[in-house]
Parts: structure tokens; C-alpha cells; sequence
């Protein structure tokens, strides 16, 4: 478990740089506006589709992504906290009536 918790706090100061970049940018709508973005440049077969316009939605989707890990992470670590915490409290509650 610790070297989850370890892997993920490492993941965590990627994620918070996507965070960053995320934040710095205009938005660009949901998750589901960007697939259905890309899911209409890409149905258009018969129009001219241009490479930088996929790079482009490709570099959204990316970015969508890593905020939604950012997010998971963070949620994650604060689960791990508070269960940290609980068993702190569930180790001296033991000790104390251990002692009695």
C-alpha cells in the first residue's frame, strides 16, 4: 500500500502541472463536448479535415485527461488521509482499552 501511495504522489506533481496548464487555458468544454467534437472532424470524411485541427483537439483530449487523473489523485490521496487518521483514532482507542 505504501508504495501505491508513494507512486501516486509522484503522479500527483504530474498531474498538478496539467492542473496548471488546464487553468492557464480557455476552456474547452466537457469531456463529452470534446468527444463529440472529435467524433464530428473526424465523420467528415468528405471535407478537409486539417492536420493542425486534429492536433489541436488532440492536445484538448490530453489535457481533459490529465485533469481528470489531477482530480482522481487528489481525491484519492485525501481517502488515504482520512483513513490514516481513523486508524490512528482506532489505535489509541485500542491502547486505551487495553489498558483497562
Amino acid at each position: 500500500l505504501v508504495k501505491i501511495v508513494d507512486r501516486y504522489g509522484k503522479q500527483h506533481a504530474d498531474d498538478r502541472k496539467a492542473l496548471d496548464l488546464q487553468s492557464e487555458a480557455p476552456k474547452y468544454g466537457s469531456h463529452h463536448e470534446l468527444l463529440e467534437l472529435v467524433e464530428s472532424k473526424l465523420v467528415e470524411s468528405n471535407s478537409d479535415v486539417s492536420v493542425d485541427s486534429l492536433v489541436q483537439l488532440e492536445n484538448h483530449l490530453e489535457t481533459a485527461l490529465s485533469v481528470t487523473r489531477a482530480r482522481k489523485t487528489e481525491l484519492l490521496l485525501k481517502l488515504v488521509d482520512s483513513l490514516k487518521e481513523k486508524e490512528k483514532l482506532l489505535k489509541e482507542e485500542n491502547q486505551g482499552l487495553a489498558s483497562q
